[in-house]
């Protein structure tokens, strides 16, 4: 282990960084900030999410298909409600995917740029 090492923040490419921004600060309820010149999120306890606009992003398919955008990465979401949550997410522009694997344990969506997310029970 590298000494004093820490996670600073987490970064999400995406075609509308603004838009992204927005549709997790109303999910999560983090403060709208700007790091490093991008838009991002950070919560009460210092985590942060920045949002990269990239010109040339191809939204992850999913579930994975040979020979298409793999996703990088996914969030799982903890709550107490998985079916209010995923009521809200809907609300806010989140689209449940066709495909669901978590049976009564989690729900997944994709988030506006196309990244999965999961809604997961606690």
């Amino acid at each position: 282990m590298i000494d004093g090492i820490k996670l600073g923040n987490i970064t999400v490419d995406c075609a509308d960084a603004e838009g992204l921004r927005e549709f997790y600060a109303r999910l999560l309820g983090w403060e709208k900030v700007e790091m490093f010149g991008m838009p991002a999120l950070k919560d009460s306890g210092g985590m942060s999410i920045l949002f990269v606009k990239e010109d040339d992003y191809v939204p992850p398919v999913w579930p994975e298909e040979a020979g298409k955008q793999q996703k990088q990465i996914h969030f799982d979401f903890l709550v107490k409600d998985v079916a209010a949550a995923v009521k809200e997410a809907e609300s806010l522009g989140a689209v449940k995917t066709k495909d669901q694997f978590g049976g009564d344990h989690f729900t997944t969506l994709l988030d506006p740029a196309g990244h999965p997310i999961c809604i997961c029970g606690e």
